[in-house]
Parts: structure tokens; sequence; C-alpha cells
């Protein structure tokens, strides 16, 4: 993937603070895999979904992430614009929910997070759009005390790197345009990643300790 390839040429020097490579599934993940495997550094994910106005799934009210006690983001200037009831975001919330439990099952199963404490963590997607998502991402991972948290991103809004220079310790983006259109418009081929290709990509990165801890056991 020609933008993986590149945003991983951006943060080679990275590579001897042996980041850890998280994602945000499904589009991030290609991404994600080329600059784990430039840095050979280990990936997961980090299951988050925009809460979307139910009469414009586009535009977000909010974002959640996955966790014990989810982290609920809210975008309370549109939640006021459109006049969205308490009752109307969590039912929307709690079907992003049921989402993100699917993938959890799906994409990890009982595969180990690995640990962010201490470390550089890297966060990439396809690119960025209003940032709700991304930012809720970023807040999630930086209360696991990551000793530098990066943003890594092919393309974004101009206006919306400014508004998350604050999540992030650094912010790498390869293009950055105001007006900004739609992600994909910057993309030769922006097909829709499957879950197929998400778990088959965490298969090719786990390494040989993972596969023994997760492996049965005579007893």
């Amino acid at each position: 993937m020609d933008a993986g390839r590149a945003l991983a040429a951006a943060l080679r020097h990275l590579g001897p603070d042996q980041p850890v490579v998280l994602a945000l599934p499904r589009g991030g993940v290609p991404v994600a895999a080329e600059i784990a495997a430039s840095l050979g550094a280990p990936i997961d994910l980090i299951l988050v979904r925009k809460i979307g106005v139910p009469v414009a799934p586009e535009l977000a009210m909010g974002a959640v992430v996955d966790g014990s006690e989810p982290l609920v983001v809210r975008n309370d200037d549109v939640i006021a614009q459109i006049r969205i009831s308490e009752a109307e975001f969590r039912r929307v919330m709690k079907e992003e929910l049921a989402e993100i439990d699917r993938r959890r099952r799906l994409y990890l199963g009982d595969r180990p997070h690995p640990v962010l404490s201490g470390k550089t963590v890297i966060v990439t997607d396809d690119g960025i759009a209003t940032g709700a998502t991304m930012r809720a991402a970023l807040q999630a991972v930086r209360g696991q005390n990551p000793k530098r948290l990066v943003l890594a991103v092919p393309v974004a809004p101009t206006s919306t790197l400014a508004e998350l220079r604050d999540e992030a310790d650094e912010i790498i983006c390869l293009e950055d345009y105001e007006p900004f259109g739609a992600i994909g418009y910057s993309y030769d081929d922006f097909s829709q990643v499957s879950d197929q290709e998400v778990v088959g990509t965490l298969a090719r990165f786990t390494r040989p300790a993972e596969e023994a801890a997760s492996a049965p056991r005579d007893p």
C-alpha cells in the first residue's frame, strides 16, 4: 500500500524507540501493517466507533472507545445544533458498542493487548475527516500512560490536525488540505477493507511468544 509505505518512511526515526502500532479498523489496518513491518513493531487494534447523528450518520455527535469502561467523547456543538436527546444519543451509542463487541470477538479473540505504559505508541488510520473517532482513540491511549504518543495518517483536513495538536506529542501527516472533501478522494484505490483482511493481517504479526501463550496446554 503506497500510503502506508510512505508513512512508514516518515516514521523511520521512531524505530529505535521500539514503538507499538495501533490501527483504527478497518481502514487503518493496511496502513498500520506497512508501518509495523518497516519498524519491526507489534501491531494491535484500538476499537473505536463514531456515534453518528441518526439523520446524517456521517456527522459525528461523538465517539466511543472499547474498554472495561468504554470512553465516550461527545461533540456537544453538534448535539445542541441538531437537538439530539440524551436517550437518542445513548441508543446510537449502544448500537456502536455492539459493533465494537462483534469486532473484538472476531478480530482479537483471546489475543493479548501489548502493554502501552512507558512505550512510544503510534496511532494510525487511512485518514481523518472530522477527527471525532481519532480524538477518542488518542484520549483512550493517553489514559494508558505511553511515554510518547504519535498520530500518523496519510491525509487529513488542516483544521482537524490543528484541533488534535493537544491530543498527541507528535503528528505526522503526509498531506493536509483545506477545504477537505473526503478521505477517499486522496486514494487511487479506496476499496473497503474486509473483516478477513483484518484478521489475516493480525495473524501475520502474531509473535511466537504470543502463539505459545495462546496454545492449549496438556493437563
